[in-house]
C-alpha cells in the first residue's frame, strides 16, 4: 500500500474514528486504526466492539485532490501513538507506505517515521446492516436531543439499562428519555421516514455512544440518516459511519412516572432560577448534598435556602412570572435541576408541582417538546 493524503482531513478522521477505540479491550488489534486505500479513497476504522467508527475521505473533494494513491492495500496502526503523530508532522501531506511485516513509514518533509503494523486480515468485519427501516433528521436537531437527555442517564452499573436513552417511534414523532431514577429528560422530535409504517417501542443506545457520536458530529442542517435493527444502530452521515451497540432489556415504563396534575404551578426567568440555584450550592460543596430547600413567600416569590452546618446559610429571593396554586416548600438536588437549566434553551421555564414529596416536572415555558422530572429530597 502506498498513498499520500492531506493531512488536515487525515487528521480529522484519525481522530473521528479514535474516539471508538478503548485501550481497555482484551482484543489485541481493536487498540489499532484500520486504514484502506482504494481508488475511491482512503478509509479509516477504529473500534472496541460496542462502537465502531468508520471515516472515508475521498480522493477528490471539488476541485480538491485529497488523496494520491499509487497502490492500494490496508494496515493497521497502534492508534495510541497514530494519532499524536500525525498531529505533529511539519507538512500539509503525508506519505504511507506498507513494506513486508506490516512495517509502515509515514514521511511528511524531512521527518520519517517506521511503524510496526498489525495484520489487517486480523480485524473484525463492521456489522451488515439492511438499510431498509431508515429514519431521518438534520444533525443539529440530533445534537440537541443528545445534549438534552444525554446528561440525565445514570452512571452506576447496578442497572445497566439506566445507562442508555430510550428512544421510540411512532407516526414520525421521535421521543427521547433518560433517567437516573432521581431525575428525567424527555425530548420530542418530528423526523422523517422512509415508510410509513416505521415504529419502534424499545430501542436503547448507551449514553456513552451517544456522546461519544456528538463529539464527532458538526452542529449543521444537513442530514444524518438512522438505521435500526435488533441489536444494532447505525448513524450515517456523509462520509462517516457511526455503528453502537443496543443496551438489552427493558426500559422502565416511564411515562406513568410523570404527573398529569399539578397543585402548584409557577413561571420563572429560567437565568435567574439558575443564578440564585448555583449561588446557592456554593456553600454546600463540601458536604456534596447539594440539597435546596425552595418555599414560597409573599408577593409570589420563591425563597431558596440551602444550609450546611458546619460552613453556614444562603438565602435568596427569586420573583416568580407568574404563581397559581396552593403554597409550596420541597427540597431537592440542586445539582440535577442545574443539569437542566443548562440545556433547556428557554427564556422562562414553568415548573409544575404536586406536592412536598412528589416529583415534580420543570419545561420550557413556551414549548412543549420536552420534560425535566424531579425526585425531591426528604430533609427531616
Amino acid at each position: 500500500m502506498k498513498f499520500t493524503i492531506q493531512r488536515d482531513r487525515f487528521v480529522q478522521s484519525v481522530q473521528h474514528v479514535s474516539k471508538a477505540i478503548s485501550s481497555r479491550t482484551t482484543i489485541p488489534i481493536l487498540t489499532g486504526i484500520k486504514i484502506e486505500a482504494s481508488e475511491e479513497g482512503v478509509t479509516l476504522t477504529g473500534s472496541d466492539s460496542d462502537i465502531s467508527i468508520e471515516s472515508f475521505i475521498p480522493t477528490e473533494d471539488g476541485d480538491h485532490q485529497l488523496v494520491e494513491l499509487e497502490q492500494e492495500g490496508s494496515i493497521v496502526l497502534q492508534a495510541r501513538f497514530f494519532g499524536d503523530i500525525v498531529k505533529k508532522l511539519p507538512e500539509d501531506t503525508i506519505e504511507i507506505m506498507v513494506s513486508n511485516q506490516f512495517v509502515t513509514q509515514l514521511k511528511s518533509g524531512s521527518s520519517v517515521f517506521n511503524l510496526n503494523g498489525l495484520d489487517p486480515e486480523e480485524y473484525p468485519r463492521l456489522p451488515e446492516i439492511a438499510e431498509e427501516n431508515v429514519f431521518k433528521m438534520p444533525k443539529d436537531l440530533l445534537k440537541s436531543i443528545i445534549r438534552q437527555t444525554a446528561f440525565a442517564v445514570s452512571t452506576v452499573e447496578t442497572r445497566p439499562i439506566l445507562t442508555g436513552i430510550h428512544w421510540s417511534l411512532e407516526d414520525g414523532h421521535l421521543t427521547c428519555t433518560a433517567t437516573d431514577s432521581h431525575r428525567l429528560a424527555m425530548r420530542h422530535a418530528q423526523v422523517e421516514t422512509n415508510t410509513s409504517d416505521l415504529e419502534f417501542s424499545n430501542v436503547v443506545i448507551p449514553g456513552k455512544s451517544l456522546n461519544e457520536l456528538n463529539k464527532i458530529l458538526d452542529d449543521t442542517d444537513e442530514w444524518i440518516d438512522i438505521i435500526v435493527t435488533d441489536n444494532q444502530i447505525l448513524f450515517k452521515a456523509t462520509n462517516l459511519l457511526f455503528f453502537s451497540r443496543l443496551l438489552d432489556g427493558n426500559y422502565p415504563a416511564t411515562k406513568n412516572m410523570i404527573p398529569t396534575q399539578s397543585k402548584t404551578t409557577v413561571k420563572l426567568k429560567a437565568k435567574n432560577l439558575l443564578d440564585a440555584i448555583e449561588r446557592a450550592l456554593l456553600l454546600s460543596r463540601e458536604g456534596k448534598n447539594n440539597v435546596v430547600n425552595v418555599k414560597t413567600i409573599e408577593n409570589n416569590e420563591l425563597e431558596i435556602t440551602s444550609v450546611t452546618p458546619e460552613v453556614g446559610k444562603v438565602t435568596e429571593d427569586v420573583q416568580s412570572l407568574d404563581y397559581t396554586g396552593d403554597e409550596l416548600r420541597i427540597s431537592f438536588n440542586g445539582k440535577n435541576v442545574i443539569d437542566a437549566l443548562k440545556v433547556i434553551e428557554s427564556t422562562e421555564v414553568e415548573i409544575n408541582f404536586t406536592g412536598a414529596m412528589s416529583p415534580f416536572v420543570m419545561k420550557p415555558a413556551e414549548r412543549d417538546h420536552m420534560l425535566h422530572l424531579f425526585s425531591p429530597v426528604r430533609t427531616y
